[in-house]
């Protein structure tokens, strides 16, 4: 055989097939990386609202286990606030709700004492919690007796007690529940 006819074969690729194929590739990576990256980022968010849901779960129970209000009897139950019976205390004042005098959260007694609460968890590596590094909590205490969501600003006989966690890429998510005079 001669020479020629093996050199045909044993060519390879030229220069503009080699273009082609790479302006080939660039264009389909392109269309890859427009459609996966912005995927990857919102793949983290789950997580984001399974821990936000923890954290507002664990602050919920942290509150339900409380008094209904500071001027309620807390050893046998016998005098509840603003009840109407004889000797009952009047209920805090819906201007009064929050933290009485210097209490702090590790001595809070009642649900209204963590009307206006905000913790921000910036984490050190150090335990647990930082599982919940860059989240941030605030809680607002209102009387709600009609159990509508809106601030009655009358004393009642139920309050709402909503939890907003705001989670490290910005999202804010809402929990609420009702603490009743019993």
């Amino acid at each position: 055989m001669p020479a020629s006819h093996f050199r045909s074969f044993a060519r390879g690729f030229n220069l503009i097939e080699l273009i082609i194929g790479m302006l080939l590739f660039a264009a389909s990576m392109a269309v890859i990386f427009t459609l996966i990256v912005p995927q990857s980022k919102q793949s983290i968010d789950p997580i984001f609202q399974v821990r936000a849901t923890e954290l507002a779960q664990s602050m919920l129970n942290e509150i339900m286990v409380k008094s209904f209000d500071q001027q309620s009897d807390r050893s046998e139950g016998v005098f509840l606030c603003g009840s109407g019976a004889e000797n009952a205390p009047d209920c805090t004042a819906p201007d009064a709700l929050g933290p009485d005098g210097t209490e702090t959260r590790i001595n809070f007694n009642d649900v209204d004492d963590y009307n206006g609460l905000t913790v921000v968890n910036t984490g050190t590596g150090a335990n647990i919690s930082d599982l919940y590094t860059g989240f941030s909590l605030n809680v607002v205490v209102f009387y709600d007796a009609n159990m509508d969501g809106i601030d009655d600003n009358a004393v009642g006989a139920s309050k709402y007690i909503g939890v907003s966690v705001t989670t490290p890429n910005g999202e804010m998510i809402e929990f609420a529940s009702y603490r009743s005079n019993y």
